[in-house]
């Protein structure tokens, strides 16, 4: 087994003995490899973990949500002079409180990310922009890359071994104030449940997303937000479920070939939800809706 194949291997196995679930991620990637249902297939058992590392070097993937994890991921700034980092420290000066020291890994970008375990009760999602433009946090239906792993911009490396923190109450009472960016404006009718058509419709297009080739990932990202949009607009769906569905979808565009940012993804699914509700899909319209 080569070097990098055992550092692999005993990164994967030290976190998941940490209680975190792991799964296996491209060599070289951030995304992960062609398989389904790899929050459920993330796993703490090191005998199957041993295996997987030993046929290949991949790199590493921790499940957040099954972990109880919350990862906070400060981006690097984009030519205005803010950064994650700094509007983080921000929204603490604002509130009189102070970040906890916690469990930290630096990214190949320069950014930063911050381990916090979730609350006892406490079922939290992904949310991209929400908080501040250059901060987006990773928990139910999200995944973070692990130290140890590699992409041609460089490693991801652990900065910083403190325990990770309960996530602060502050922290989480900002989560839950904060509406996506995602969301438009538009008033609408809240729609409970989207029809079987649009759940399909959906689950389409945030693979069309996901799996977007290297050059395309705007072009199809914004394709797809004005396609979730026009259902919006017919009524079959509302602006929160079509910007979270699309916000996960659009974290496997940010590997490391790709200058994708939280703020850039954030404003290209605004454009295409807020574009497609003014041209509603033709024949689709619910019933109910007004």
């Amino acid at each position: 087994m080569g070097t990098q194949r055992n550092h692999l291997t005993e990164w994967a196995l030290d976190l998941a003995a940490r209680g975190w679930r792991v799964f296996p991620i491209t060599p070289g990637a951030k995304k992960p490899p062609a398989i389904t249902r790899w929050e459920q297939r993330a796993t703490v058992n090191r005998e199957r973990i041993a295996r997987c590392w030993q046929a290949g070097e991949f790199n590493i993937g921790i499940a957040t949500g099954p972990s109880r994890l919350v990862v906070v991921d400060l981006d690097i700034a984009d030519g205005d002079g803010q950064d994650g980092v700094a509007q983080l420290a921000q929204l603490a000066a604002d509130r009189g409180v102070t970040l906890p020291a916690t469990w930290t890994v630096t990214t190949p970008s320069g950014g930063r990310h911050l381990y916090f375990t979730t609350p006892a009760g406490v079922r939290l999602r992904n949310t991209q922009g929400d908080l501040a433009p250059d901060i987006a946090t990773r928990a139910g239906g999200g995944y973070v890359v692990a130290p140890g792993s590699l992409v041609p911009s460089g490693g991801y490396e652990l900065a910083d071994d403190t325990d990770p923190a309960e996530l602060p109450g502050w922290l989480l009472q900002a989560l839950c104030e904060h509406r996506p960016t995602t969301i438009s404006a538009r008033p609408e009718k809240p729609v409970a449940a989207p029809t079987g058509y649009a759940a399909t419709a959906v689950a389409r297009e945030a693979e069309r997303v996901r799996t977007a080739a290297p050059g395309q990932h705007n072009r199809t990202l914004s394709n797809a937000a004005y396609n979730l949009g026009q259902l919006v607009g017919a009524g079959l769906l509302d602006t929160t479920q079509a910007g979270h569905a699309l916000t996960d979808a659009a974290h496997a565009l940010m590997t490391g070939d790709c200058d994708c940012t939280p703020r850039e993804i954030a404003r290209v699914i605004h454009a295409g939800l807020t574009a497609g509700q003014t041209r509603p899909r033709r024949g689709c319209r619910r019933k109910d809706a007004a």
